[in-house]
This record gives structure tokens, C-alpha cells and sequence, in this order.
């Protein structure tokens, strides 16, 4: 995993140049949460209750498709919105600590260049 980078002092927010890049790093942070939550709520809700009989009835050459030996529109109701949120968070977690790589990187940038 990289090192972190330092920061040694706090960026002013009075520069517009920081403040846009403060924006830009909470709208990459939102639109990242949106998305992962989107795909939750359409396993969690979506294939767990609101298509589970679909699901259930679903067959792929005359035979039921099944999950662990489980109807898919159950297993999605008991566990696959469970594991799909578990691996959501883990994407979470490695998209943002790219996403703060970049965003200090950029601010350690305007630091540099507003020194110059």
C-alpha cells in the first residue's frame, strides 16, 4: 500500500483554487457513494423483494436457477444483499483512498505553486 503523504500545514480555503479543489474531491466522494448505494438498493431491494419471485421462477435450460441449493430470488433475500454490501464497502474503501491519493497530491500541487 503507498505511504501517505505528508501534509505539514492545513491548506488556506480562503484561495479559490483550494476551495475548487475541496469541491472536486466531495463531488467525486458523492457521486462514488450514489453509485454504490444505487447497486445496493437494486440487489438489496430490487432482486431481495421486489423481483424475488421472478428470480425464484427464473429457469436456464428447464432447470430452476439456484443459489447454494436455494431459489435465487431467496438467496438474494437472505444473503446476497448482505455479501454484495460487504464488497461494496470494500470497493468503497479502495476507490476513496485512491481518490484521497489524488486529492493530496493536487493540493501538495496548488501548495507548491502558490509558494512560487
Amino acid at each position: 500500500m503507498p505511504e501517505p503523504l505528508p501534509c505539514p500545514t492545513k491548506p488556506d480555503l480562503n484561495r479559490p483554487e483550494v476551495r475548487a479543489a475541496f469541491s472536486r474531491y466531495w463531488r467525486s466522494n458523492v457521486r462514488i457513494m450514489l453509485v454504490l448505494l444505487s447497486i445496493w438498493a437494486f440487489v438489496g431491494l430490487g432482486c431481495g423483494v421486489l423481483w424475488a419471485d421472478w428470480l425464484n421462477a427464473l429457469t436456464i435450460g428447464g432447470k430452476p436457477v439456484r443459489f447454494g441449493g436455494f431459489p435465487l430470488g431467496f438467496w438474494f433475500a437472505q444473503q446476497g444483499s448482505i455479501a454484495v454490501f460487504v464488497v461494496l464497502i470494500l470497493i468503497y474503501a479502495v476507490l476513496l483512498n485512491r481518490l484521497d491519493q489524488r486529492h493530496h497530491r493536487e493540493i501538495e500541487q496548488l501548495r507548491e505553486s502558490l509558494k512560487g
